[in-house]
């Protein structure tokens, strides 16, 4: 049963892989994510998060934009092109909403991913792959 879930899990994690860089090139978007639900081999569908970016002057994070999770985990239009810039930015994703909504519990009540932007020619993939009790996250291409 455990090596039956895992392999489903694991499929579906690649071929949401693989159909990113398709998402990326229909969008344009520069910063991306998608969720996945590794415990039971689905998207993260309809999980609230926001985007914040660091002012370094005064220390605070200052919110960019909010957004949801589609019904494939995905959420492409976080940041416009003007509003991109160097900096520090966080992802925050509201985990507990998410689980509370599956009539589950969770250790993590949400989870922040920080990352630094250097390079504004490029696009920002970071996925982030969790269960109830861990959660993993990269830079995606």
């Amino acid at each position: 049963m455990f090596n039956n879930l895992m392999h489903t899990s694991c499929l579906h994690i690649i071929s949401c892989v693989a159909d990113h860089s398709m998402t990326t090139s229909k969008t344009g978007s520069l910063l991306t994510t998608h969720v996945l639900n590794t415990a039971d081999g689905v998207p993260g569908a309809r999980m609230a998060l926001s985007l914040h970016r660091l002012d370094p002057q005064m220390a605070l994070w200052n919110l960019v934009s909010k957004g949801t999770t589609d019904e494939d985990g995905q959420c492409s239009d976080l940041i416009s092109r003007d509003e991109f810039t160097a900096g520090m930015y966080k992802l925050r994703f509201e985990t507990r909403q998410y689980w509370e909504s599956l009539c589950q519990s969770s250790f993590y009540p949400y989870i922040e991913i920080v990352f630094t932007i250097t390079d504004l020619d490029q696009t920002f993939h970071l996925p982030l792959l969790l269960s109830r009790y861990s959660y993993s996250t990269y830079k995606g291409i």
